[in-house]
């Protein structure tokens, strides 16, 4: 039993406060059922962590209930970034090879002129004559009729 209170610390992002308080409280009043409930709020403070711990007793005057160490517990851990850890990210997942400028560029299309195929112009600058299928030319003549 005396392992169970040892070896949780609290961790934010995988407890709730309350109910790790509450559970730490349980496992403290079973294991030293003579202990007064001020001595078990601060072993329970000493798993926090130190800077959570320093602004759970600068918020609580002793002795405090265990209600008013809940109720600041999670305050300070709703309203500020004491109680929360940030994990680092390793530099091998930022790293991005290094691609050239002509890798980075979206290749252009090759602009043609619609009316002769040629690359040198475009349709509004040639000066080839428009050349029409005669099976293109009949279909238009039908459909106008």
């Amino acid at each position: 039993m005396g392992n169970a209170f040892e070896s949780p610390i609290f961790n934010s992002e995988k407890d709730k406060p309350l109910t790790w308080f509450l559970k730490q409280k349980d496992r403290l009043s079973a294991l030293h059922p003579d202990m007064s409930d001020t001595m078990i709020n601060i072993k329970i403070l000493r798993k926090c962590g130190g800077e959570l711990e320093h602004a759970i007793r600068c918020r609580c005057v002793e002795p405090c209930s265990t209600e008013h160490y809940n109720n600041a517990m999670e305050d300070i851990i709703t309203r500020t970034i004491i109680g929360k850890t940030w994990t680092k990210i390793p530099m091998e997942s930022k790293m991005i090879p290094k691609t050239s400028r002509k890798d980075r560029r979206p290749e252009k299309p090759v602009l043609k002129c619609h009316k002769c195929g040629c690359t040198s112009n475009l349709a509004n600058t040639c000066t080839k004559k428009t050349k029409i299928n005669e099976d293109q030319l009949i279909e238009e003549v039908q459909c106008t009729e």
